[in-house]
C-alpha cells in the first residue's frame, strides 16, 4: 500500500477548510486526498500550528524548514520521498506520484441524424 504524509503549513484546523472564507484550492486539495485514501491509500495530514512535533520527527522536512522557511510548506512525502514543496499538487500529480489510476468519465458518441439505428431519415 502506498503511503502519503502531507505537513501543511499553519492553519486554523487540521484541513484549512474553515471559517467564513475557505481557500479553494484547500477544498479542491482535501477533496482530492479523501479520493486518494478511497482508492486505498494511506494518507496522514499534518498541520504546523498543530502538530509541530511530526515536522521535527521527519528529517526531510525539517531540513526544509530550516534552509527555506514555512514557504516549502506544504510538502508532501510519498513512500518516504518528498514529491513536491510550496504548492498543492493536483489530483493528476497525485495519482501518478502513488499508482493510482484515474477514472474518466464515459461520454457515448454524438448521435447523428444519419446513423441507420436513429432512423437516417435526414441525409
Amino acid at each position: 500500500m502506498k503511503t502519503m504524509t502531507v505537513y501543511d503549513p499553519a492553519m486554523c484546523c487540521s484541513t484549512g477548510v474553515c471559517g467564513p472564507s475557505v481557500d479553494p484550492a484547500l477544498a479542491r486539495f482535501g477533496g482530492d486526498l479523501d479520493w486518494l485514501a478511497g482508492k486505498g491509500v494511506s494518507v496522514t495530514r499534518y498541520n504546523l500550528a498543530q502538530e509541530p512535533g511530526a515536522f521535527a520527527a521527519a528529517p526531510a522536512v525539517s531540513k526544509a524548514l530550516e534552509e527555506k522557511g514555512t514557504e516549502c510548506l506544504p510538502i508532501v512525502v510519498v513512500d518516504g520521498a518528498v514529491v513536491s514543496e510550496g504548492k498543492y499538487p493536483s489530483r493528476g500529480q497525485l495519482a501518478r506520484w502513488t499508482g493510482t489510476a484515474m477514472e474518466l468519465p464515459v461520454q457515448s458518441a454524438p448521435s447523428s441524424c444519419c446513423d441507420p439505428k436513429d432512423g437516417g431519415s435526414c441525409c
